[in-house]
């Protein structure tokens, strides 16, 4: 299983910031975190950066156990 990690709008959207879930792709895990977070999570996920082990990745790239999915939404803010 991966370990998902979710960062802002995203953490906030799913209620949780981090979860194990599996999956053979990283397309996998996030369709499996859809499914667990509901369409809330699912409309943050569409402007995320998505990280697998602190690298940016595809959405094929292959998950084994211990592997860190990170979700990232875009960020503002500033002055």
């Amino acid at each position: 299983m991966a370990l998902l990690r979710l960062f802002a709008a995203a953490r906030e959207a799913a209620g949780v910031g981090s979860d194990e879930i599996p999956g053979e792709t990283v397309d996998d895990v996030l369709a499996e975190a859809r499914d667990r977070y509901g369409e809330a999570f699912a409309t943050v996920l569409t402007a995320c950066r998505v990280w697998l082990n602190g690298d940016p990745t595809a959405g094929d790239a292959r998950v084994t156990d211990g592997d860190e999915i990170a979700v990232l939404p875009p960020v503002s803010g500033g002055a």
